[in-house]
């Protein structure tokens, strides 16, 4: 059970079924026609001979294959961090040079030992804090920058590099006179075939007949001597063993880099894992084992020249839909991968790198989410103006203070929820025992002289403070004299030292004021806490109650008691001052 536990492929291979291998083949065949080209275009995005791309699709898939618990994810090259590598190590060494080259694989390596820390920690929870709408704006500014950063292969144009995006784009925009026209037909004509054969039939490999095409007319027209800038030489051939150079100075020059791209794809791969097996009943993911399997495959890889690699959102959805049932899918990938690089490597010479660009260019398009956007527009403006900032940091500072900022202000959220959480004053729906929100529900009804409240959060340290004022400022705000408090606290999960203080001085007030104080709905764990600490001798254990209506008969029986035992007090001091009246006969 243990070694299961750890190799993930142990559970779902005995159990294997003949009738499955049928969809694992045509989905591997399937996926491997659309990594080819894609793998090869995100290692140039990368700043990498395209070749890496494919070194990529190797070992990786493997070793995902054995240790990852999702069936359908695809395991490769992704253009987001593919650009992370690039905005992080364009700036310690010249693209496609033998030091950038070393350092990228080295980030791999990197990047893998981080996540399998992770794994092993049981931290896989931290990048939970990095919410939707910051991982929505982050990819939304990195589409806009790849598909700037293209403009070179697109047009034809020789742009230096810029720190920024938009000084990239000033450039492009300020020397379109130098646009090579060969170029520009070629980029536009190969996006043009993609999209008009994804719109005939979007299982017809757009990308890859683009590929095919464009090596062709290359060749046939001879367009690399007219200046249509090629892939060239290709290497032929598997990758071989290499240990990666590893330095302490340089993991401190690319941890930045190594960083971002950690959280980012381990966000992007669990993400789509995730969304896999909501479609699927016959396993369960387990985020931590899918970082042990990322981290894996990525220090693997990192041995055989790959690249840094995640799940891939397209080409996952590709698998999925292709009837893939199992990572036998990702073998045979793999296998498609080999058989390009042993046998198909020599046609790459004429290869286009506008076909590439152009690949790129209409990846971007899955990963600018606008129409999220308008969604959390509509739905949660708090959520709209953190993917707006985060998108602009990005597009305006860069990837890496993207990522950071995104970081940041998750958090930051995540505090100013907590901190100011919601409360409710209930009242009691007619004609039932069910107690609501007296804002919501108008039809509510309060009982005079009795205050209902409902705390939906933690209490703890960030909100004590608030959960004290709000109360007195709703004990204040009423219109008659307050002479009872019920808390429900049927929401509050969790309860800290400051929690504690600030239950027991809201006690120690209503008590000073002659209020009764009741609590109600209290949750295990919370009630344990309560017990130990002493509360319900402070509140009276008769003052604890289930629920709120529990709580209300009690009370409401207490002041029929208290009430009748003043009247018959009245009634005897009225008898018997009538009977000491020595004016009456």
């Amino acid at each position: 059970m243990a070694l299961k536990k750890w190799l993930p492929v142990l559970e779902w291979l005995p159990q294997y079924q003949k009738g499955w291998f049928r969809h694992d083949l045509v989905a591997g065949l399937t996926v491997g026609v659309m990594l080819v080209p894609q793998g090869m275009a995100y290692a140039l995005l990368a700043g990498m001979p395209p070749i890496y791309g494919l070194y990529a699709s190797l070992i990786p898939l493997l070793l995902y294959a054995l240790f990852g618990t999702s069936r359908q994810i695809s395991i490769g090259p992704v253009a987001v961090d593919a650009f992370l590598v690039l905005a992080g190590i364009s700036v310690l060494a010249e693209p496609q040079t033998p030091d950038y080259i070393s350092l990228v694989i080295l980030t791999g390596l990197a990047v893998g030992v981080l996540q399998l820390i992770l794994s092993l920690l049981r931290l896989g929870f931290l990048v939970n804090f990095l919410s939707h709408p910051v991982v929505s704006g982050f990819t939304s500014a990195a589409a806009v920058i790849i598909a700037v950063s293209q403009l070179k292969y697109l047009l034809g144009i020789k742009i230096p590099r810029f720190d920024h995006v938009y000084q990239t784009f000033y450039y492009a925009a300020t020397h379109l006179t130098e646009t090579h026209w060969i170029t520009l037909i070629m980029s536009f004509a190969g996006i043009a075939l993609i999209l008009l054969l994804k719109r005939l039939n979007k299982n017809i490999p757009g990308a890859l007949i683009a590929v095919i095409l464009g090596i062709l007319i290359t060749w046939i027209l001879r367009l690399d001597q007219h200046g249509l800038d090629t892939v060239g030489v290709v290497p032929q051939g598997l990758p071989r063993f290499e240990m990666p150079y590893i330095t302490w100075q340089r993991l401190v020059q690319i941890f930045p880099t190594v960083l971002a791209v950690s959280i980012i794809g381990i966000v992007e791969s669990v993400g789509i894992a995730k969304s896999l097996e909501s479609k699927h009943r016959s396993y369960v993911v387990i985020p931590n084992q899918e970082l042990l399997a990322l981290g894996v495959s990525k220090i693997g890889g990192a041995f055989f020249q790959s690249l840094v690699t995640s799940g891939s959102f397209t080409r996952s959805a590709v698998n999925n839909d292709s009837g893939a049932k199992t990572q036998l899918s990702s073998v045979i990938t793999m296998v498609v991968i080999v058989f390009t690089l042993i046998f198909m490597t020599g046609l790459f010479y004429y290869l286009p790198n506008a076909i590439l660009a152009a690949i790129i260019m209409l990846a971007t398009k899955s990963l600018f989410d606008y129409q999220g956007a308008i969604r959390l527009w509509h739905v949660h403006r708090h959520d709209f103006y953190m993917l707006i900032l985060t998108f602009l940091v990005t597009l305006i500072f860069g990837i890496e203070e993207g990522v950071l900022a995104g970081v940041l202000l998750s958090i930051a959220m995540v505090i100013y929820r907590s901190s100011l959480p919601h409360m409710a004053i209930l009242g009691r729906l007619p004609e039932s025992t069910h107690y609501r929100n007296v804002t919501r529900f108008p039809e509510a009804m309060q009982e005079g002289g009795v205050v209902i409240i409902r705390f939906d959060a933690p209490l703890y340290f960030g909100n004590s403070t608030y959960f004290k004022d709000t109360i007195r400022q709703i004990i204040l705000q009423q219109k008659e004299p307050v002479r009872a408090m019920v808390l429900d606290a049927s929401s509050i999960s969790d309860l800290d030292t400051s929690g504690l203080e600030a239950l027991e001085s809201v006690i120690n007030q209503m008590h000073a004021n002659q209020v009764d104080f009741m609590l109600t709905g209290v949750i295990g764990p919370v009630r344990d806490i309560l017990y130990k600490a002493g509360l319900p001798e402070i509140i009276g254990k008769d003052n604890v109650f289930l629920n709120v209506q529990q709580a209300m008969d009690d009370y409401n029986n207490r002041r029929d008691e208290r009430s009748a035992r003043l009247q018959a007090k009245a009634l005897q001091t009225n008898v018997r001052e009538k009977k000491e009246d020595p004016s009456k006969p």
